[in-house]
């Protein structure tokens, strides 16, 4: 039989206590917390294409909930998630052809992830509202 001591001294994993937070780590969790928020907005993409094959009426108050400010401020993030999202995962895209492995390239990308995706939501605001 072994002689593993199995009442308590062993060794502790890491916590995240220890851990600082870095930049890319930041970012890894953001990817995955926008990831999960895009479940949310599709929901309301499905419930807003299911009030425009129900009738006008329907339709008409739907766009008047996303047409509100908590609504927009709603569609605003979800714009944002999105677009997070798809850079965040140019990002990896990048790292599995091989390259931005080093420690400056990591912290580049990161944040012309961040800087992208505000700068792209804003830009997509600024034209949906120009356009309407």
């Amino acid at each position: 039989m072994s002689n593993a001591d199995l009442r308590g001294n062993r060794p502790l994993s890491p916590h995240l206590q220890i851990y600082k937070p870095i930049l890319t780590m930041v970012m890894s969790i953001l990817h995955r917390i926008t990831g999960a928020a895009l479940y949310f907005g599709t929901i309301l993409l499905a419930w807003w294409l299911i009030a425009a094959a129900a009738g006008p009426a329907y339709f008409d108050f739907v766009n008047e909930i996303y047409g509100s400010f908590l609504g927009r401020l709603i569609l605003f993030g979800f714009t944002w998630a999105l677009v997070h999202h798809m850079l965040g995962g140019f990002r990896h895209f990048i790292w599995d052809m091989g390259a931005g492995f080093g420690e400056g390239a990591r912290n580049w990308l990161s944040k012309a992830t961040i800087a992208g995706s505000v700068s792209l939501t804003l830009i997509l605001w600024v034209i949906g509202y120009a356009v309407r």
